[in-house]
């Protein structure tokens, strides 16, 4: 069962960091989502940013990794899943000026939405 949890802790990371990425885009269409992604979005920054800062779900899946007398994952669930499997580290500023613009992107068009519902329900 151990092993199941830990599996679906990583499916549920996995979507935690897409959500982070590109959860502001959904503002487009649900404004009011902007509250909850804020929060993801500040606590994904913080978790890579403070050195010492646990991440909830990587703690999770530790205790999960533990319970099948596994270590914790090397280098956390970014070093361990993300870096050189899915993205080379040559590529990590890259994917972080990326991951700024989409931010900026998806926030700017999601309050010019936003004002112009605004202007029609006026």
């Amino acid at each position: 069962m151990a092993a199941f949890l830990a599996d679906v802790t990583v499916v549920v990371h996995f979507a935690a960091l897409l959500y982070i990425g590109f959860g502001g885009l959904l503002g487009w269409w649900w404004p009011k989502s902007l509250f909850i992604h804020v929060f993801f979005a500040a606590w994904g920054v913080a978790v890579n940013v403070i050195p010492g800062l646990p991440c909830p779900l990587t703690t999770l899946e530790d205790y999960f990794r533990h319970q099948q007398g596994l270590g914790s994952l090397p280098g956390g669930f970014n070093e361990y899943y993300i870096y050189d499997d899915l993205i080379p580290r040559s590529l990590l500023p890259v994917v972080a000026v990326l991951a700024i613009v989409i931010l900026i992107v998806s926030y700017a068009g999601t309050y010019i939405r936003w004002r112009n519902r605004a202007k029609v329900s006026a």
